[in-house]
């Protein structure tokens, strides 16, 4: 990784870079980030632009899914922290420190402003995503008028056994990179950041099977063994995104965002690992080899939900989590997946702790997630099999134009 020397930094511009100053970052980040992005072959991925990135682009190999509560009840102090929330996250994703003056260069009387864990690390396709719990609309800091229109607390679904201390939480912090110390170092400088004014309430970490080749369409599979995401939203297809992902919601930091849909969950795995193939293939509508519908083809074949077997019986089952979850049964609406694979050891009496951090994100979660999760609660077969013990619902800001921070676009200047 690049690092810009604090005595380069003063040269360039003496004294502009206290850190959490506004308007100086630009400076640091326009001296570094060429060379940057030259010694890591470019795996750095855009911090700004009309849309925050970890959404529509290529899923990374691991994540860390972040809720986190707002101590302070100064709206001053939620700011300046995001305001540098963002400004680190940019540097970040740029492969560069947490800091303006990163991990080894600072003076040795004072700690440094970046933990140094990735000094000899690429960014490797390093994002942070936020997103915003319906509890920090509250009264607390002057946000109530602001609440996004679409943003909804997430309701305890049928069979749901929410553990209230994964349930909800102020802010989401969504980090994703092609390595795992990358992801964690950018989480543990925002949480060195935040400290005064907010405070983690839970942490997850994923790993999605992806492909190391980003170009690969491979869809990865989830810890039950079968293909994941086979029919994503497309998000090259503009007419789609704009009527299945991205928000026109009020207020004016909404329009380009969306909402994101946490569901945390624990497979069963010691009894999906006894269940005869067919019914597990039953249970997803697919085969688990090639992930082709049960109705026939391939995994792209579009699913023929009146095929029959030759005993008569549907070839995908109506409660198969395929046919619940697909479209057709979903008046049209789609949502983007972003899901990853967690596991966590065993519990108490030696099962293994292992699931899915789910995510989706659409651009209404009344008219296309609580739809589609209520069906799939009532009946779905995967419940046998899986339990939810979390989650939340979040309003996803816009990107960041030039000059920007996710203080001021919240809360104003």
């Amino acid at each position: 990784m690049v690092e810009i020397s604090r005595r380069g930094l003063i040269g360039a511009t003496a004294g502009a870079f206290a850190v959490g100053a506004v308007g100086t970052y630009p400076v640091a980040y326009s001296l570094g980030v060429q060379s940057a992005l030259r010694s890591v072959g470019g795996t750095a991925l855009p911090f700004r632009g009309e849309h925050q990135s970890g959404i529509t682009d290529a899923l990374q190999e691991r994540a860390y899914l972040a809720t986190f509560a707002v101590t302070s009840t100064d709206a001053t102090a939620l700011r300046d922290m995001l305001a540098e929330w963002s400004r680190a996250a940019e540097r970040m994703t740029q492969g560069h420190g947490a800091g303006p003056i990163g991990a080894v260069d600072g003076i040795p009387e004072a700690p440094p402003d970046d933990t140094g864990e990735t000094l000899d690390l690429p960014p490797s396709n390093l994002t942070v995503t936020i997103g915003y719990g319906d509890s920090l609309f509250d009264g607390r800091f002057g946000l109530a008028a602001h609440r996004p229109s679409g943003l909804v607390p997430m309701p305890t679904f049928a069979k749901d056994q929410p553990v209230p201390e994964y349930v909800g939480g102020d802010i989401l912090l969504q980090i994703c990179a092609d390595d795992d110390q990358v992801a964690y170092h950018a989480l543990r400088n925002l949480i060195r950041v935040a400290k005064g004014t907010a405070t983690p309430l839970w942490i997850r970490a994923g790993f999605s099977g992806a492909p190391s080749n980003r170009a690969s369409t491979e869809t990865p599979r989830n810890l039950l063994g079968f293909k994941d995401g086979t029919a994503n939203l497309a998000t090259t297809d503009s007419a789609e995104t704009s009527s299945h992902l991205w928000s026109v919601d009020s207020p004016t930091w909404m329009a380009g965002g969306t909402y994101a849909a946490v569901r945390l969950f624990r497979f069963d795995i010691e009894t999906w690992d006894r269940a005869a193939l067919g019914e597990q293939e039953m249970v997803f509508g697919r085969t688990k080899g090639t992930g082709a519908p049960l109705s026939g083809g391939d995994e792209r074949t579009t699913a023929d939900f009146a095929a029959r077997t030759s005993t008569g019986d549907r070839a995908i089952a109506p409660d198969s989590h395929m046919a619940l979850a697909h479209p057709d049964r979903n008046n049209g609406h789609k949502i983007l997946r972003r899901a990853y694979n967690y596991t966590n050891g065993v519990d108490a009496i030696g099962r293994l702790d292992a699931g899915l951090l789910f995510v989706s994100f659409q651009r209404s979660l009344t008219d296309q997630f609580v739809p589609m999760q209520n069906a799939m609660a009532a009946s779905d077969r995967m419940n046998d099999y899986v339990q939810n013990f979390g989650g939340g619902f979040f309003a996803v800001p816009r990107g960041l134009a030039a000059g920007e921070d996710w203080g001021r676009q919240l809360l104003g200047a």
